[in-house]
């Protein structure tokens, strides 16, 4: 009960970001329970991520703002411990996707082309550099989903993407400078400035089916026979 009081205190935004709570003397006379109580209801609250807790003369709790790599970090312990493979992530990834970016091309704004472009530009100019590329590549695909202004759709394809970039990363690094690596790095590039005209054109269907081609060769090249499962790549 105490845990859940002060949780929606949080995010209803009535104690904000560094707040302090109030002492424990305070809260345990507040609610009418004891001190052992008390501090399991700060743990409980600490294990969210919403609360850090300083002992001693000094100390005491403080606020912190939900934050979505708890979700995703979680949502990796649960992967990992079910075995799954990275295809099975891969796949999950080609059935979200691209249906995110046929709905941007729907509602896109000018500020969105604009910060689409943007990105681009800075992609191009990075192009020469895998791992630096690699980054700002990931980054479109974060960018893609945050301009449809769905914030579930944000948080759900951020659990997966957390673990989509690493695996990007590892296999960039493992193949940089390869015929391989060359020819994915370039087709993947084209498909990005392709999809950024089909969106600007208001192109929903177009922009799908050109998001799932390259999410579907973007898989063939991440797949590899030595990191199967998602166990495997962060274990």
């Amino acid at each position: 009960m105490i845990a859940g009081h002060l949780r929606r205190q949080i995010v209803l935004g009535q104690l904000a970001e560094g707040d302090a709570l109030p002492s424990e003397t305070e809260l345990m006379a507040e609610f009418d329970v004891s001190r052992p109580t008390l501090r399991e209801a700060f743990r409980i609250l600490e294990s969210e991520s919403l609360i850090t807790v300083r002992r001693g003369a000094h100390g005491g709790a403080r606020v912190q703002l939900p934050d979505p790599r708890v979700a995703a970090r979680y949502a990796a312990v649960i992967l990992q411990y079910q075995r799954t493979t990275l295809e099975d992530l891969y796949e999950a990834r080609i059935v979200v996707e691209p249906p995110c970016v046929g709905l941007l091309a729907e509602i896109r704004s000018q500020e969105a082309i604009d910060r689409l472009r943007a990105a681009l530009t800075e992609h191009d100019a990075v192009a020469d550099d895998p791992m630096r590329s690699i980054q700002v590549h990931v980054a479109f695909h974060s960018l893609l989903i945050e301009l449809t202004g769905n914030q579930t759709l944000r948080l759900l394809m951020g659990m997966l993407e957390n673990i989509i970039d690493m695996a990007n990363l590892t296999q960039v690094e493992s193949t940089a400078g390869s015929s391989v690596y060359d020819r994915a790095s370039r087709k993947g590039l084209a498909a990005h400035h392709r999809v950024v005209d089909l969106i600007e054109a208001r192109d929903a269907e177009g922009a799908e089916q050109l998001w799932r081609k390259h999410l579907t060769e973007a898989r063939d090249y991440l797949v590899r026979a030595d990191i199967e499962t998602v166990l495997d790549l962060m274990g």
